[in-house]
């Protein structure tokens, strides 16, 4: 006890600290969750978009590792590869990187690229080795979307290329495809950059692009036609080919110029739109507002004629066929074939073309019927081709012909028809085969049968003659001539070589010889030819 006590007194007293609010053993964690905020923070923000695209199939393309490039940048990467919920499509979900968010609208457009041969060029054949990855066509027109429908055809890309983009509106594609080639004057100037349809889907619109500086040669007066294949042209002057280039021929191809270099006006501006004609020869027919609309009938085959055909007035067209179909008239009781046409008045000229014109748009008929029932015009069908049989509408004025009044069927002006070249002649053929059935062809036959006999026995008699004229008059001529030979013997010894009798004597004996010759040449030909008494004398080769 005591020794506890003394303990006690001699220790120290004591001393109550308070707790440390803050330990340093803190700061480490404190600092790790910092600096892993910051970094979360950093990868949310540098974080790009993530975008779905649907391709028809996902041939080389490959999750975590197929990347998406703008101009041989990666700007992405595939991270899955999926299919759709019927297992139609190919769902390939990508993550953007930060920055390309603005270009990510309903306009942008993604493709595969892979090797490609397409408007005369090669590419993607860098593909072959280092894999296929997928392009894109950035946008910043339109709304923003993450999701897209791939192309099958890779687009050509022209942002940020100087030039003018155009609007080229035809009834039908063609050969044309993405990459064709555009020329001017048969200098590549651009190319065809996509297609698709219209608004109404009854015609198509193809886009293309123009480099700088050529775009500016595209003016409002500027006509473009379709280059693709070769013009082939039959003339007067021989076989000419005319085409663009070799590329033209195989992928097809856009030309452009103005016409008959005419002023070329404005300076057409970005995605002005232009009609493609069909080729070259169709930009320098004109185009006309005023289009009045005829009906023809005809009871009379049409075979050969069809819509576009021209309908020409002495030679020159003033409009084309629209439509043609076979109707069966009750009243009647018969077949007829209605044709429509349509005539503008504005390809024919006048004196006073304006009021003539106004006078066409504001009343079509009163210049028709004028024609119609006072002139005698009529419509007829003509061949247009001997070679293909085509058929074209001839408007001609008929002398004398028979009074009608310009009526109206089913809507529609109708023009008086009559018979056209063909059905004349079919007419006259029927009728010379009508006549031939009546000649008696059994009684001619007959009497050439006679004619021929009696013409045998008048050959047999005229062959008894020639004998005998050459048995017997022969050789009393011939001794006549011996005679006459020595008599003349002896008249020229008693005349001299220098007088008259001399000279007349000399002629007619040379006459004398020649009627005895020609006499000689007779008896032998009704010797060896007895029958050209009455076939004449028969030719020889070199005659």
């Amino acid at each position: 006890m005591n020794d506890r006590s003394s303990i006690e007194q001699h220790a120290a007293a004591a001393e109550i600290q308070k707790k440390r609010v803050f330990s340093i053993v803190w700061v480490i964690p404190l600092v790790a969750l910092v600096i892993g905020g910051w970094l979360a923070f950093k990868a949310i923000s540098e974080k790009g978009p993530t975008i779905t695209i649907t391709f028809s199939t996902a041939d080389g393309l490959e999750a975590g590792k197929t990347k998406i490039k703008y101009r041989e940048v990666d700007i992405g990467q595939v991270e899955t590869i999926a299919l759709n919920s019927d297992v139609s499509k190919v769902m390939v979900t990508a993550k953007m990187v930060k920055g390309c968010e603005s270009y990510l609208t309903d306009q942008t457009k993604f493709w595969v690229v892979r090797p490609r041969i397409s408007g005369g060029s090669v590419s993607g054949l860098s593909t072959m080795l280092s894999g296929a990855y997928i392009g894109i066509d950035g946008s910043e027109k339109g709304k923003p979307t993450r999701t897209f429908i791939g192309l099958e055809v890779a687009p050509v890309i022209t942002i940020g290329q100087p030039g003018r983009h155009f609007i080229l509106k035809a009834e039908m594609l063609g050969s044309l495809d993405i990459g064709a080639p555009v020329y001017y004057r048969q200098i590549p100037v651009g190319q065809v950059v996509s297609y698709g349809f219209n608004e109404d889907g009854k015609a198509v619109d193809i886009k293309i692009f123009i480099e700088a500086p050529h775009h500016t040669k595209v003016s409002e007066n500027t006509r473009f036609w379709n280059a693709s294949g070769f013009d082939v042209t039959l003339n007067s002057q021989g076989l000419k080919v005319d085409t663009q280039s070799m590329i033209s021929i195989i992928s097809g191809g856009i030309a452009f110029d103005v016409v008959n270099n005419a002023p070329p006006g404005n300076e057409a501006q970005e995605n002005t739109p232009f009609y493609l004609y069909a080729d070259q020869a169709a930009i320098k027919e004109k185009k006309y507002s005023i289009r009045n609309y005829w009906m023809l009938q005809f009871d009379e085959s049409v075979r050969g004629l069809s819509v576009g055909a021209p309908v020409e007035l002495y030679g020159i067209k003033i409009g084309e066929v629209v439509d043609l179909n076979l109707e069966f008239d009750l009243d009647k009781k018969k077949f007829q074939v209605p044709v429509i046409v349509a005539i503008e008045p504005e390809r024919i000229g006048s004196t006073q073309k304006e009021a003539a014109l106004k006078l066409s748009k504001d009343d079509p008929e009163a210049l028709m019927r004028i024609m119609v029932e006072q002139k005698g015009l009529r419509a007829q069908l003509q061949s247009g081709n001997l070679l293909t049989g085509q058929l074209t509408i001839n408007m001609t004025f008929v002398k004398d012909a028979p009074k009608v009044s310009l009526s109206h069927y089913a809507g529609f002006r109708v023009i008086p028809t009559i018979p056209g070249s063909f059905e004349k002649l079919q007419e006259g053929l029927s009728k010379v085969i009508a006549n031939l059935e009546n000649v008696q062809f059994d009684q001619i036959g007959s009497d050439l049968q006679q004619v021929l006999k009696e013409a045998k026995t008048a050959v047999a008699e005229i062959g008894d003659l020639a004998k005998k004229i050459n048995s017997e008059t022969s050789p009393q001529l011939n001794t006549t001539l011996n005679e006459l030979q020595k008599t003349l013997v002896d008249v020229q010894k008693g005349v001299g070589a220098d007088s008259p009798l001399n000279y007349n004597t000399t002629k007619s004996l040379e006459e004398l010889s020649m009627t005895l010759r020609s006499l000689r040449e007779l008896t032998d030909t009704l010797k060896n030819q007895p029958q050209s008494i009455i076939y004449g004398k028969e030719k020889k080769a070199d005659e």
